[in-house]
């Protein structure tokens, strides 16, 4: 059976796995092979996540699972995304829907997002706690890589109100040779599609020497499905198999992105403790409408926010933001 849940479209068995190592059939229907295990779960800001343009200033219950359908070299939640899931199942913990749902609410979570590796590979767990979840009235993000099916790619729309979906690089050659995919047109389908009808934030994580020269063709992309997309530029630090390459050096990244500013109002250049490139500015007069400070790594917290009723107080032009605000 033909596991539809990505757009690798694995050939399932009793036990046979995928590429993911997280679902089997039992030659009837797909099942997850562990339902209701989370590899963390963690109350976070949720400008550290990133979101920028989603109840600004709020709590956010995290929740990550365990394996990925990607093999990036530089990655830095290795030990989470490439390590064999049945191994890891080891130092997981047990929570159903209901009790994650009751955490947040004690906790004083707006919202729910997975954070720490991809969704795809779990989607029935989700699928639940997204049922509960709506119950609540919680609503719940998640950060995906975004290689889904079309069909898939409906499925997330129905679990998930809000989306930050990472756009590492266009270049076949890129992807073939530092993520393990033959294209990146699959992330841009699902882009284009999510854009449609939900928020989303798209983030690039810069290797210097690797993708850092297609930022302006990123950008170029990203406006032309919707300019007010929020896009986040990360500073990478590689990790595992390129744990030796080079620290992107921050004002070369800058410079980059000089051009980029002219078609994308939102632009956010983090990662780094410090960095002067967090704050959201009126597109149209250029006031600084939402203020923040980054400590770096996703340590990243509301300053001020002066635009609580969508608005900039200088100009009263609209700035796009999902939910709440909260001071």
């Amino acid at each position: 059976m033909r596991c539809n849940y990505c757009e690798w479209r694995c050939e399932l068995g009793a036990e046979s796995y995928g590429r993911c190592r997280m679902y089997y059939t039992d030659g009837l229907t797909i099942k997850e092979r562990f339902p209701e295990r989370w590899c963390t779960y963690e109350v976070l800001w949720i400008e550290s996540i990133p979101f920028y343009h989603v109840n600004p200033g709020s709590r956010c219950l995290t929740i990550g699972t365990s394996s990925c359908n990607f093999d990036c070299k530089y990655c830095s939640n290795a030990f989470i995304a490439k390590q064999d899931p049945a191994v890891m199942q080891e130092k997981m913990f047990h929570f159903t829907p209901q009790q994650l749902v009751k955490m947040a609410l004690k906790l004083g979570c707006q919202s729910i997002a997975f954070n720490v590796n991809e969704p795809t590979v779990s989607m029935p767990s989700l699928q639940e706690l997204a049922r509960e979840a709506a119950v609540a009235g919680i609503p719940m993000g998640c950060l995906t890589n975004g290689y889904t099916t079309p069909e898939a790619t409906e499925l997330l729309a129905s679990v998930f109100s809000f989306f930050n979906i990472s756009l590492k690089g266009l270049a076949d050659d890129f992807n073939r040779d530092c993520i393990g995919i033959p294209s990146a047109e699959p992330i841009l389908r699902t882009i284009r599609r999510l854009a449609e009808t939900h928020h989303i934030e798209v983030t690039t994580p810069v290797i210097q020497g690797a993708n850092d020269h297609e930022l302006d063709d990123i950008a170029r992309f990203i406006s032309d499905v919707d300019a007010e997309i929020p896009w986040h530029v990360l500073r990478l630090l590689p990790e595992d198999e390129m744990k030796d390459a080079a620290y992107p050096d921050i004002e070369r990244i800058n410079k980059k992105l000089h051009s980029a500013r002219k078609n994308l109002p939102y632009i956010y250049f983090h990662n780094f403790v410090g960095s002067e490139w967090v704050d959201t500015l009126c597109p149209e007069c250029a006031a600084p409408v939402i203020k923040r400070f980054s400590l770096g790594c996703g340590g990243d917290q509301l300053q001020q926010l002066s635009c609580a009723d969508g608005k900039c107080p200088s100009c009263g032009h609209n700035i796009r933001i999902l939910g709440e605000r909260t001071v």
